[in-house]
């Protein structure tokens, strides 16, 4: 499991840790929705409904230090969770990191 994680985060993508019917993960996806990103280059991760589900959520408490949904990655770093990434929408500073790890298009 956390081979899983480590290997869904690896390189210059965007990665969501995320339940559907969460209504961070909407505001979350909502705001990545905004974007256009490079193929292959945003990965929304449904972890509702899988065996390791709790397993996954321990791992991303352990690296991240919160164990909710979601939990987004730009890059490999954490960034926080829905209220984050909408907040760094919000004030310009979403679309810098996004360059950055050169996601867009």
């Amino acid at each position: 499991m956390a081979e899983f994680v480590k290997a869904q985060i690896k390189g210059d993508k965007v990665v969501v840790f995320l339940k559907p019917t969460c209504p961070f993960c909407i505001l979350a996806k909502d705001v990545l929705s905004k974007y256009k990103f490079k193929s292959g280059h945003l990965e929304l991760i449904d972890i509702t409904g899988r065996s390791d589900m709790g397993s996954i959520q321990d791992y991303l408490q352990q690296i991240t230090g919160a164990r909710t949904v979601p939990r987004v990655f730009v890059g490999e770093q954490c960034i926080g969770g829905g209220s984050d990434i909408d907040g760094l929408d919000r004030s310009g500073k979403l679309e810098g990191m996004l360059q950055a790890i050169g996601s867009l298009q």
